[in-house]
């Protein structure tokens, strides 16, 4: 097996560094919107002293912002479908902006609960429309926005504790001026930067995320997640209370925490999903979370105890937030926005009422108890995905239905005999629907027509997973016409070609190998990729070319490389 290229070229790849004004000011929005609940709190035992009020009615914060959320997911991709993202965007910033000035000038629980939930309103707006308004603007292209994003998530999750004991030493006031203050810049920077995006063609429905949840994959997900939520924000909810700390002194333990949940939902969440796949790498999260939770339960009185186990909680948030969003785009037989807005529905609702109940417990039996019942709904929480697991496997496999997001559609042109590559092993060409898909789709006909052998045109739409979102940079009907449009200009070349639709769920290490693997499914004698396709997903498709050639004694097979400058495979 080996690789070849053609001449290289001279271009050089956009910086990420160098992006529009509109992705930066996106970008320092998504910084103060992951701050969101981190900040909050550092001022929670704070608010009950000062205010005279009971943990469980402190906890209606929470309560109030995210059952908000849940409801308003339903209704965000419709209203984004009818107004465009950035007036979506722009509208949920504005209601963050006045809700969070208001709470903070609020003198009573029940006025900052009420504010709370239009914060919440505001806040569903914009997470449903800013990683891809980030991905339209992005110069450096669909991974370069990710990267962008997850940079953004990463700050924003580590600081917003820190500043929300910083601002609440000061004042229990401090945090909510100061999320309206940071998200007022962001406003006008999003006003004078964003350019006005394309309302969508086809229109969402209102109800269409509540009858999504009719298919059983993505309602048994809903569910874990429910569970999962009501376990997370039990601990984030009332964690604080019984660790006897100062604001600021809440702020650094939280920020230690966020800094996990950041590097575990970024980096490691993938690199255990690839290595030991979805389903058993949640079974072992949850256990883990399971037993951080008992060891709170364990040591209520102990604020070190208390202290140690939230920290480490966050490597297993951080895993669980990124493979339970995966887990639901690979079963959802819907559309990612609607299978996104059901989820989202679902698992808030969870996250909404669990530290509400966490206090009533407390008050009624013992602080201990509560954290147990967190722990069970993580334990819970394991039958309820053991009862999908079939379809999570399946999916990872790619033995969906034809009409289910993760399997393959199939495009054919030309004669009767074209429809199938037959027994020869084909030439496969991986294409998108940028300016150089032409150049390299000839170079692989070329490659064909001279070794006489069939051509698969392949394209793969990409579902990126950022910590609980999942974005793509194109929807069906655009992945489908980067396939068609090339299908009708190879059909002179006189080789037999069908054009394939496949799909990954994951990151851009995920496209690479939903290529290879379709590769060795077919015995590929060459994959010719583009030269910026050189890298990730030219090793991995060398490698399953490698161990197929090994495994199945198959021939010689070979990743070619094209500069988009070149007409032809050297």
């Amino acid at each position: 097996m080996s690789a070849t290229s053609t001449q290289q070229g001279h271009g050089s790849s956009p910086s990420l560094f160098k992006q529009p004004g509109a992705v930066w000011a996106v970008a320092f929005a998504c910084v103060i919107s992951f701050m969101g609940i981190g900040l909050v709190d550092p001022i929670l035992p704070a608010l009950a002293s000062q205010l005279h009020a009971t943990p469980a009615q402190v906890s209606l914060l929470f309560t109030s912002y995210l059952v908000v959320t849940a409801i308003a997911m339903i209704g965000v991709g419709w209203l984004s479908s009818r107004i465009g993202s950035k007036n979506t965007l722009i509208l949920g910033l504005s209601l963050i902006v006045v809700f969070a000035g208001l709470a903070g000038t609020s003198d009573t629980i029940a006025g900052i609960v009420g504010f709370r939930a239009g914060w919440g309103l505001g806040n569903a707006m914009f997470i449903a429309t800013s990683l891809a308004v980030i991905v339209a603007s992005a110069s450096g292209g669909f991974s370069g926005a990710i990267i962008l994003y997850e940079a953004a998530l990463g700050i924003g999750i580590a600081a917003g504790p820190l500043l929300g004991g910083f601002l609440g030493d000061i004042s229990w006031r401090g945090p909510f001026y100061g999320v309206a203050v940071l998200m007022a810049i962001a406003l006008v920077a999003t006003l004078l930067f964003v350019q006005k995006t394309p309302k969508p063609v086809e229109k969402s429905s209102l109800v269409a995320p509540i009858k999504a949840l009719r298919h059983r994959g993505l309602l048994t997900m809903g569910i874990m997640a429910l569970l999962y939520n009501w376990g997370f924000f039990t601990m984030l909810g009332y964690a604080p209370y019984p660790m006897h700390l100062e604001a600021m002194q809440l702020g650094l333990v939280f920020t230690g925490w966020g800094i996990l949940v950041a590097i575990f939902a970024v980096f490691l969440a993938p690199r255990l999903q690839r290595r030991f796949g979805t389903a058993p790498t949640l079974y072992a999260n949850l256990v883990g979370l399971g037993i951080v939770m008992s060891v709170i339960a364990l040591g209520i009185h102990n604020p070190t105890v208390i202290i140690i186990a939230v920290i480490v909680s966050g490597a297993f948030i951080g895993i669980n937030n990124t493979l339970t969003t995966q887990a639901v785009m690979l079963v959802a037989p819907v559309d990612r926005p609607i299978a996104s807005s059901a989820y989202g529905f679902v698992r808030f609702i969870g996250g909404g009422l669990a530290p509400f109940v966490a206090g009533k417990i407390a008050e009624a039996t013992d602080q201990s108890v509560a954290f147990y019942v967190g722990a069970a709904a993580f334990i819970i929480a394991i039958p309820v995905l053991a009862s999908g697991h079939r379809l999570v496997t399946a999916a990872e496999k790619g033995q969906q239905e034809p009409d289910e997001p993760g399997a393959s559609v199939e495009l054919v042109v030309g004669s009767a005999e074209t429809e199938s590559a037959g027994p020869d092993r084909p030439v496969i060409v991986a294409v998108n629907a940028g300016p150089a898909a032409d150049q390299v789709v000839d170079a692989a006909a070329e490659l064909a027509a001279r070794e006489h052998a069939p051509l698969d045109v392949v394209h793969v739409r990409e579902t990126e997973i950022v910590e609980e979102l999942a974005v793509s940079p194109e929807t069906p009907d655009e992945a489908m016409d980067a396939v068609r449009s090339q299908l009708a200009r190879v059909s002179d070349f006189g080789v037999p070609v069908r054009g394939l639709l496949l799909h990954s769920v994951g990151d851009h290490i995920d496209t690479g190998r939903a290529l290879a693997e379709h590769a060795d499914a077919v015995g590929a004698r060459s994959v010719v990729l583009g030269r910026s396709a050189r890298g990730t997903i030219a090793k991995l498709v060398e490698r399953h070319l490698a161990e197929a050639e090994t495994d199945k004694d198959s021939g010689r097979r070979e990743v070619v490389l094209v500069d988009p400058a070149g007409s032809t495979v050297e």
